[in-house]
Order: structure tokens, then sequence, then C-alpha cells
């Protein structure tokens, strides 16, 4: 906890017993952002704003000036039928204005058009309901820079205090031999009442030192080296972040094909022994599309799907975490949710596929 205010409130099978508990008036949401004010000290439609609704739950997204945030800390909270508080929990940074460099924002859509043509790209869309895959022309999200001078490649970000950017191919002369046992994970962390109260930080706020970086990739090289042993350069680590009590690193293949998922590798290492204790590879994941239909032969050309889809595209406003300058910067996020069949120039929702 960062402070001596409540982050989590959780009730067995969503039940109070509190006497004095806390409640609201019944579908009464003023009532309820007054009571999160107050509780966590921030303020609505500056520093969080609703995301969803529904019976007897409010989701609230956090927000800078009424802006999104990427990545969006949220704060969840959840009543019975008589109106008593049964879950209330907040995530996130919810950053100070020290950490945002605030700016008037000013793109648009014409001003970036030579960005949101890049971004068209053919992909090999799977069709999980018709078990095919499709050619499929889509926008690749991205965050375009207020400035225009640069851009910010869209991702699910991890606590932007602990995230470290590594982008380092893995080499090896000689593989080791010898068979990787996997450990338990333990993914709920452990805090007593005395570390709550006494706002100790959690070990996931703290930065990766460099130390500890350099650490991370030997670790991360004698695992590949001992569970991927034919495949140095094939390998590049991306990431580190902290992540209950453990660093994750994130690493990808170097070549990519064109499909929606890409081959990735998640490595689960002890933050303080710095032992690997266990690993994720989305490889049987993807492999099952290889059982799909192949795709049919792409028939139009990029421009023509690029006129087709154009005036669809949306541009929305971010605050975006900058890793280099570790601060917010205001950012256009570029987007679409439609894309265009490149075997027969049918304009489709990606989502009905």
């Amino acid at each position: 906890m960062r402070s001596h205010k409540v982050e989590s409130a959780i009730f067995v099978q969503g039940k109070t017993y509190a006497k004095n508990g806390v409640k609201f008036a019944q579908n009464n949401q003023a009532d309820i952002i007054k009571w999160v004010e107050v509780e966590i000290g921030l303020k609505y439609g500056k520093q969080f704003q609703l995301h969803k609704e529904e019976e007897g739950s409010l989701l609230y997204k956090e927000c800078i000036d009424g802006v999104a945030v990427s990545p969006s800390g949220y704060i969840e909270i959840k009543f019975d039928h008589k109106g008593k508080l049964t879950f209330f929990s907040i995530h996130g940074h919810f950053p100070p204005k020290e950490m945002v460099k605030e700016e008037l924002y000013t793109l648009t859509l014409e001003k970036v058009v030579h960005i949101a043509k890049e971004q068209l790209k053919l992909i090999e869309f799977p069709s999980y309901k018709q078990k095919r895959l499709f050619p499929i022309f889509v926008v690749e999200e991205i965050y375009v820079r207020n400035d225009q001078m640069s851009i910010i490649p869209f991702e699910v970000f991890a606590d932007t205090r602990s995230y470290f950017k590594v982008d380092e191919t893995i080499y090896w002369d000689k593989p080791i031999n010898q068979t990787f046992e996997q450990k338990e994970i333990n993914w709920i962390e452990d805090v007593s009442v005395e570390q709550a109260f006494s706002s100790e930080p959690s070990p996931d706020s703290f930065p990766i030192t460099t130390e500890e970086q350099e650490k991370c990739i030997t670790s991360v090289k004698d695992f590949l080296r001992q569970e991927y042993l034919n495949e140095t350069g094939k390998w590049t680590l991306k990431t580190l972040h902290r992540d209950k009590g453990y660093i994750h690193a994130i690493l990808r293949t170097n070549k990519q094909d064109n499909r929606v998922f890409q081959r990735k590798l998640m490595i689960m290492i002890d933050a303080k022994s710095f032992e690997v204790l266990n690993y994720m590879d989305n490889q049987a994941m993807l492999e099952i599309f290889n059982q799909f239909q192949a795709p049919d032969k792409v028939r139009i050309t990029k421009e023509e799907a690029y006129k087709k889809v154009k005036e669809r595209f949306e541009l929305k406003s971010y605050y975006v975490y900058d890793f280099e300058q570790k601060q917010y910067v205001l950012c256009g996020k570029l987007d679409c949710e439609y894309g265009v069949n490149g075997s027969n120039g049918e304009v489709i929702v990606l989502n009905d596929l």
C-alpha cells in the first residue's frame, strides 16, 4: 500500500455481515463517487471515470483530466441489493501531476495519414467459428505522439515503475545438457497486517536495478541454453518487469510470420536468487492454427484496401507512459475495428470473424 488508504476489501461469497459497514443509497452513483473520492483521495472526472456499469457493480478507469491513460489503473466496486459494499479494489499507479507532461491535444487523422497507411498490415486472421484463416488488411494499433515526431507501440504494459526495456538478442556457444525442472509459482502474495498499515511498498513497485538486469539476462541465457539449446540467436529478450514478487522476462522470436499471434516466451525468475522457476511458451496455442483452413489468395493491393477502410480509422487522445522519459505524454491512439478481406475486398468488422 502506498498510504493508509484502503486498496482492497473483499467479502467472502460477496456477502457482508458488518453492522456498521459501508452502505450506499440505492442506484445513487453520486453517493458512490463521493465515497471513493474521500477513501482514496482521487477526483472524479480528473483522475478516474466510469468505464462499465452493471447491476450491483461499477468499474472506473484511470484518466488524466478526463483523458484515457495507458497503462490504465482501475477501481472496482460491488454492492448488494441493499446498497451494502461487498467488494472494493483499486489497482494502478494514478500518477501525480509531476509525472504528466501536460499539453494541448492537436492531433487529427489528416495529420497522421502517412502513419495510418504504414500501420495497415496484411495479417492471417483466424476465425475460430469457421476453423480457417482469412487474409485481412488490419490496422496495427499504435500511439502517435502529439508532436507527430515519434510513435509508441501498443502493448499491454506492466507496472510502469518496474518495467525495463532490454531488446537484446540472446546468443550462446555451448548448450547446457541438463533437464530443466519447472517449479510451482505462488500467484498469491502474502502481506501481513503490519506491512499493510506501515505503508510498506510492494516489492513490485521497485525499479529493476542495473545489477538485477544483468543477473536476469544471465539467467535467461542459461535457461535457453538448457531448454532451447539449439536456438541460439533465435530469441530476443524484449522486457523485464516485476509481478507478484517475481521478475518476468518476455522474449519473442526474431523471425515472425504474418499471423495475428506471434511466438512468445515468458520466463519467471526468483527476484532474490535469480533462479528461473518456470516458463510459458505459446507455441502449443499457435500450432492450433496449423489445423485451420489456409487463407485464400490475396487479390487486392494495400493501397486499394486503405481506400476502402480509411474513413473508419479512429484517433483517440491518450496519456501514455513513455519509459524513456519516465513520464506520461499526450498521444493519439490510432486504431480501427474494421478490416478488409484481401481475397475479395470486403470490409468486415473484425469481431465478427
